[in-house]
């Protein structure tokens, strides 16, 4: 084992892989190592990787030449999803010395007996299949919210997907765990906890290495909304047919649970989501955002979308692009679809050109900066809570309000980490919204 050298990290993609990032650059200091910033010389650079979409595959190579610039002898090591369904080829890339599967990752440095340069990257990678067991993480120190994995893997089966082969079966974290991490990450003095996972929804399922649910996602909900020293729980996206009218009810009531969902609905369509293999058609959508709006009106709602999957005609998007703009919600989450190795959309029928995928997801991107503006004009003169950020970017000090309303003021460094009483008042010309303090610094 080797020790007292310096150690970075890069995250590519989501919640998730943030938290797991954190929990293994925690291992790396319990062991001896520095942790700096990826942008400084350090001894091993550790890449996160993610597979969602084809873009996340092309940034790889470029962070590691970046990597490489710092310190051309730096050993480099790739983990995550895309080192899950791709080894070799990761381990191909120039530079790469070494690659961590999907159990493989949260065990990195036992791996390293030194840091001497590979010809090809050495692999470690189980049969995904053997991905049935579950590691627990989170964030902390990162930024002044904490990202809690609570749930791993999927067993859906949506045609466009590579997850399941990347993470494997759906599985979670005990309760007990659960609320152990919330409890140390509130002693932290970190004031908001975002749950993850890759389906949050089915939280319960495999909690003590079985098939079957021993608690559901509201048992999880209502025993974090009793944990003292947590000011906001946020919910990360969650499938609309496991987001239940019960859970929507006790958030609107709830201590610690904010105003804000993000739902996927990936096609306004029902013609696509059964070609998806989704699990709902869009009447449960409409209902569940029916629901939301109905208890918790400034309730922010923000939606994925896939535009260019095979089969979408022009009329059928259309379909989609006419119910999202009818729809009461706040913002889109625009994805192009990519054809991914090993699914089974990649043999489908009805392929889309590249370019009406761009323009298509051009039109989307449109109509969610068209969503999002109205939604901060129906809040403007309402008053929030907000949590200001740990960046100075230009001079401005960005927040967001319980219900996800991005905000600015000038650069005020007592500000980080403070809840405070605000008004919105304006919408500036960068889509921001300006405010006035009703009470500044409600809790430090």
């Amino acid at each position: 084992m080797i020790a007292d050298k310096k150690v970075a990290f890069y995250t590519l993609g989501c919640k998730l892989n943030f938290s797991e990032t954190s929990t293994i650059a925690r291992n790396f200091v319990d062991e001896g190592f520095e942790r700096v910033d990826f942008s400084e010389k350090a001894d091993i650079y550790v890449i996160n990787t993610c597979s969602v979409t084809d873009n996340a595959d092309k940034r790889f190579k470029s962070i590691v030449k970046n990597a490489l610039k710092q310190n051309y002898e730096a050993f480099l090591i790739a983990v995550g999803c895309y080192a899950q369904l791709k080894p070799e080829e990761l381990a191909a890339v120039d530079g790469v010395d070494l690659v961590l599967g999907a159990t493989e990752k949260f065990n990195v440095t036992s791996y390293i007996n030194d840091l001497s340069k590979n010809d090809i990257g050495e692999v470690h990678s189980c049969e995904i299949k053997d991905a049935d067991f579950y590691v627990g993480s989170y964030s902390i120190g990162d930024r002044t919210r904490a990202f809690l994995k609570v749930q791993d893997g999927c067993d859906y089966k949506c045609t466009y997907c590579t997850i399941p082969l990347a993470r494997g079966i759906s599985r979670s974290d005990t309760l007990e765990n659960v609320i152990n991490n919330a409890k140390e990450i509130s002693s932290k003095g970190i004031k908001e906890i975002v749950l993850t996972g890759v389906n949050i929804g089915d939280y319960g399922k495999g909690e003590f290495g079985n098939k079957k649910h021993e608690h559901t996602f509201l048992e999880l909900v209502k025993k974090l909304d009793e944990v003292d020293g947590i000011h906001r729980l946020r919910i990360s996206s969650i499938e609309p047919n496991l987001l239940k009218d019960e859970t929507i009810d006790f958030v609107s009531k709830s201590n610690s649970f904010v105003p804000h969902f993000h739902i996927p609905l990936q096609s306004g369509s029902d013609v696509l989501l059964k070609k998806m293999k989704r699990r709902y058609l869009r009447k449960t959508y409409t209902n569940r955002v029916a629901k939301i709006k109905e208890v918790m009106p400034n309730a922010c709602i923000g939606v994925d979308v896939i535009v260019g999957f095979p089969g979408e005609t022009e009329e059928l998007f259309l379909e989609t692009y006419k119910y999202l703009s009818e729809l009461n919600i706040s913002y889109l989450h625009v994805f192009t679809y990519s054809e991914r190795p090993n699914t089974k959309a990649v043999d489908f029928d009805g392929v889309v050109p590249k370019k009406t995928r761009a323009k298509r997801s051009k039109m989307l991107r449109g109509l969610s900066a068209k969503k999002r503006r109205s939604f901060y004009e129906s809040q403007l003169d309402k008053t929030f809570t907000v949590l200001f950020e740990n960046e100075n970017k230009e001079g401005y000090i960005h927040g967001f309000t319980e219900n996800y309303v991005k905000v600015k003021t000038p650069w005020n460094p007592d500000l980080v980490n403070s809840l405070n009483t605000i008004k919105l008042t304006k919408i500036d010309n960068d889509g921001m919204v300006r405010f006035d303090f009703v009470k500044e610094k409600v809790l430090v």
